[in-house]
């Protein structure tokens, strides 16, 4: 299980000297090429998921594998929503398990966008989830990312990341120092001194969006000065498309899975190559050792109910079934009833959360006190509760 805490993972870039790459996957040929280049490597690696790309794919089909590649892999893996566009899209993410969020608000005047992420921020950290806010404006270039990310550059100023990091309490800021979504008409113009004055006053690991077009020397300059976590998307496209046109050149003719050859090593190879400028290869190893691993809590309750008949048990575990899987860090919320009619205890919930921090969050939500005080505790009266995690697991 190599799913670890993204905080721990970039702070230990950022104290080391590398970046780690938060590639963006809108396919399993996108996931099974950058986990495939990142375990060559030995390399850390960031999943991402941006809400911009999900008419590509559909979130809840494919974060199981995501979650997956990620759980069965030898190096450490973060999955991180990237672009957000709320507080409900935050939630939904954690939920449906990444342990990394970004909502940008950073089109919004700058009160709106401290107001827009601390909500994010306090919502997350009650899930033990860190949280990317961005300050100034990183815009597109091209069609599809001018569409995504319209504007001009607003370059990111010290005053303004002091202010806005104390006042949402975010532990990574995405910042616009030249960098554009998209494909580069000409060399990128980055300015370098604000960011070192950024990094210097901050001292928290910052994030690049707009990695594509940038140089092995800028890309290594950024890094000297406080660059982490580096996003990188267009480039991989860009290999993933030249591949399949030259690929369908080539063979005159065939279906889909003729077409898509040599895609996912494309990929590979092209996040192998950043993996190696940014300076993240051979860290596998040093990395786990400090890295917490991300691994879920259950809270299993066993129950019996008095003064209530079994429709009234099954509505009233419906609710619940829909009243606590909203609340954030849950990821499921399981409901049963013994097999045998002897069994000391007839009924069980089990909830699984994502981190041990949202035993305490979702004790207090008031979704759950609410179900918990006028639905469920009353008829409940006989009942045992734990919370824990797996200590291992075997499958077939």
């Amino acid at each position: 299980m190599a799913l670890v805490n993204m905080r721990d993972m970039l702070y230990h870039a950022y104290r080391n000297g590398y970046a780690v790459g938060a590639f963006d996957l809108v396919s399993l040929d996108f996931l099974e090429g950058i986990m495939a280049a990142a375990e060559r490597c030995r390399s850390p690696v960031i999943l991402s998921l941006a809400e911009s790309h999900f008419d590509y794919f559909d979130f809840e089909l494919i974060m199981p594998a995501v979650e997956t590649a990620a759980r069965r892999s030898p190096v450490p893996v973060a999955i991180h929503l990237d672009h957000g566009a709320s507080l409900a899209s935050a939630v939904r993410a954690i939920n449906q398990g990444c342990n990394g969020i970004m909502v940008d608000a950073s089109h919004e005047a700058l009160a709106d966008n401290i107001r827009s992420t601390r909500a994010v921020v306090d919502m997350a950290h009650a899930c033990g989830v860190p949280v990317e806010g961005e300050l100034g404006d990183v815009p597109g270039v091209e069609v599809e990312d001018a569409e995504r990310h319209p504007g001009k550059i607003a370059c990111t100023t010290v005053d303004a990341a002091r202010n806005y990091v104390k006042q949402t309490a975010v532990d990574f800021l995405a910042v616009s120092i030249g960098t554009v979504h998209g494909r580069m008409k000409t060399e990128a113009g980055l300015d370098y001194q604000q960011l070192e004055a950024i990094n210097e006053t901050l001292k928290i690991p910052l994030v690049i969006h707009g990695g594509a077009g940038l140089n092995d020397d800028q890309f290594q300059r950024l890094i000297r000065s406080g660059v982490a976590k580096i996003n990188y998307d267009t480039a991989l496209a860009d290999a993933a498309g030249k591949q399949v046109r030259t690929h369908g050149v080539a063979i005159h003719q065939g279906g889909y899975t003729e077409l898509m050859k040599g895609v996912r090593d494309v990929i590979s190879a092209e996040a192998e190559r950043c993996m190696r400028v940014w300076g993240s290869i051979d860290r596998a190893t040093e990395l786990l050792a400090q890295c917490t691993p991300w691994a879920p809590v259950e809270h299993v309750i066993i129950y019996n109910v008095s003064d209530i008949s079994e429709h009234e048990v099954e509505t009233m575990m419906a609710e619940g079934r829909r009243v606590l899987s909203a609340i954030p860090g849950v990821r499921e919320v399981v409901t049963g009833r013994a097999v045998r009619e002897d069994a000391k205890y007839r009924y069980t919930w089990l909830v699984r959360f994502c981190h041990p921090a949202v035993i305490d969050s979702y004790r207090e939500h008031p979704a759950h006190v609410a179900f918990a005080d006028k639905q469920f505790r009353p008829v409940a009266g006989e009942r045992i509760s734990i919370d824990y995690q797996t200590t291992g697991r075997e499958s077939t």
